[in-house]
């Protein structure tokens, strides 16, 4: 369904996931700038930037909705703010647009007006929350949720063409397979897609939902959650390319980063999360592939101090409140100051 550009911006409420910590993380970095990489209606960006006045925020967004509500709730802090529509796997080019001061002044994403700063300095703190959103799940017309019939898309960025409706009425049963399987960590990947084939062509939403429960044995739709849950996830990932935007957007923040500046992601399910520490553990060791037992001789240099070993988790009270913090895993770490310096 096309996209009525004189139609009113929904309503995008989103209630940030552990913004204490968050902030507490962020607290003591260098003024500079903060790039909120996922940034959504902004609550985080907004508790951020009120508790540090030292910071400008570079915001990243795919989606126009999210955007809009956070141009309003941010438009308080006037020229501290700039929002780009991007995805964050551009996150070093255009940390580079910034830090440069080049780009088009005519183009609505330059975020050149920024007061340029030398490049070698870096970003001071950059804030990765992964995922799809509570206000794209309430959607319905954007069909992330398994909860209702609505159209095949689960585009994050509407302004591209590939949807969910090409990946459940187009792949091959190989590819849909894989897919889910692999981004769904689904143990029952091949039955559902040989359903998800034999079925087409699936309307929408809940036709998809009823295929994939009616694909997993009785005993198994008993517990564990909606039985659609992981397929739904895995297409969301597909359309998205978010592990692969994820590789590319964490090695970015790693090469933009300031000595002292810190990186914090909050992951919500176990592919995410694996990257990420990957990732991190790869920069705290600088890649060293000596044996754990020994000391390092492959000449490898740490990049990064890990703020914690191992993940932060939601409290009880916090998954009261909000119950999509109930799965994040958050990890951050501060990059080294050199000892040159």
């Amino acid at each position: 369904m096309a996209d009525d550009p004189a139609a009113p911006d929904p309503p995008f409420e989103h209630a940030p996931v552990m913004v204490e910590l968050i902030v507490e993380l962020l607290r003591d970095v260098p003024d500079g700038i903060f790039v909120d990489a996922t940034l959504g209606g902004g609550g985080h960006a907004e508790a951020v930037l009120d508790a540090h006045p030292g910071l400008r925020l570079l915001g990243l967004d795919r989606d126009d909705v999210a955007i809009a509500a956070a141009t309003r709730r941010l438009a308080r802090f006037g020229d501290r703010v700039r929002i780009v529509r991007s995805g964050f796997d551009q996150l070093e080019r255009i940390v580079g647009e910034a830090v440069g001061g080049s780009g088009s002044a005519t183009d609505p994403s330059d975020p050149s007006h920024l007061d340029p700063y030398p490049a070698t300095e870096g970003v001071s703190a950059v804030l990765f929350d992964l995922g799809v959103s509570s206000p794209q799940l309430d959607e319905m017309e954007r069909g992330f949720s398994y909860r209702s019939g609505a159209p095949l898309d689960m585009r994050m960025d509407r302004r591209q063409a590939f949807s969910a409706v090409d990946v459940v009425n187009d792949y091959s049963f190989p590819q849909l397979a894989r897919v889910i399987e692999t981004y769904g960590e689904e143990r029952f990947a091949r039955r559902i897609a040989r359903a998800i084939v034999d079925a087409r062509p699936i309307r929408d939403t809940g036709h998809l939902a009823e295929v994939v429960r009616s694909a997993i044995p009785a005993a198994t739709r008993r517990h564990g959650g909606h039985p659609a849950k992981r397929t739904f996830q895995a297409i969301r990932i597909e359309v998205n390319r978010e592990l692969d935007q994820l590789a590319e957007a964490l090695d970015g923040a790693m090469a933009v980063l300031a000595p002292g500046g810190r990186m914090v992601v909050m992951s919500y399910h176990s592919l995410e999360d694996r990257m990420v520490k990957q990732t991190l553990r790869d920069a705290e060791t600088g890649g060293c592939t000596c044996p754990p037992a020994l000391p390092c001789v492959c000449g490898a240099e740490p990049t990064v101090r890990l703020l914690k070993r191992g993940a932060w988790k939601a409290d009880e009270a916090e998954v009261a409140l909000n119950r999509r913090a109930e799965s994040v895993r958050v990890r951050a770490a501060e990059r080294l100051i050199p000892e040159s310096a």
